[in-house]
């Protein structure tokens, strides 16, 4: 399974992420877990995944046939850890809904994960071929931001969107107009943030208001570090 590059994909603001999760709700007794190393799914960003391992192709076909919801997992250490050769995942987790799929021949997929919220995982025993977990869904509180906070914001991730412009005419990312403080911080940490495990940090932070800052502080450090030099930032 990989990532799928290219378009940016941001969530329609007219339909607040949090807004009912009767979608997932089924699903969450014994959630489908497709771990990948250096990707973080958060809720209203979407996720092109191209999937062609046989476990992970029953996983999405068993998907398709129920409640079209999986969790997108960090990898936290690629050494195996029980019998089966599994590794270490992250306890909170993106929860999705598969949006689009493409069939492509040789029973593979390319899928579209829309992020609907965060869950703490309780992985359950394994029953082949994919791993599964209950979950529990984290609400973040609805606290505002202050209007220092949402600049600081908006100008780190302008910012550095500019600095990857520079560098790649192709790379398309724009900050949703009237989306609530909480979603924009996730889709400029989905989008901008660089380094995985600050990714997850990030999604693992309820607080609004911490996230903000957190978001802001990352990108804007990223742009320092990297405006100088011509290393590759794709």
């Amino acid at each position: 399974m990989r990532r799928a590059r290219g378009t940016c994909y941001v969530c329609p603001v007219n339909i607040p992420v949090s807004s009912g999760l009767s979608d997932i709700e089924q699903a969450l007794g014994a959630l489908p877990l497709f771990p990948l190393p250096q990707t973080v799914l958060f809720p209203g960003a979407h996720l092109p995944l191209h999937v062609f391992e046989p476990r992970y192709r029953a996983m999405v076909r068993d998907a398709l046939e129920t409640h079209r919801t999986l969790s997108v997992v960090l990898i936290t250490d690629e050494k195996p850890i029980d019998e089966h050769g599994h590794p270490s995942i992250a306890q909170v987790a993106g929860v999705g809904v598969i949006v689009d799929h493409p069939d492509l021949p040789g029973g593979k997929y390319n899928i579209l994960v829309r992020g609907r919220a965060r869950v703490r995982l309780h992985e359950l025993p394994f029953v082949p071929p994919y791993r599964r977990a209950a979950a529990e869904v984290l609400t973040p509180p609805q606290d505002d931001l202050s209007q220092a906070d949402l600049s600081a914001l908006v100008s780190s991730a302008t910012a550095f969107t500019a600095l990857v412009r520079e560098r790649d005419r192709t790379f398309d990312f724009r900050l949703p107009r009237d989306a609530p403080p909480g979603l924009l911080a996730d889709l400029c940490a989905y989008h901008l943030v660089l380094d995985a495990r600050e990714r997850q940090a990030i999604l693992e932070t309820l607080d609004p208001r911490a996230r903000a800052r957190r978001v802001a502080e990352v990108l804007a450090m990223q742009r320092l570090t990297l405006a100088p030099g011509e290393r590759d930032i794709n």
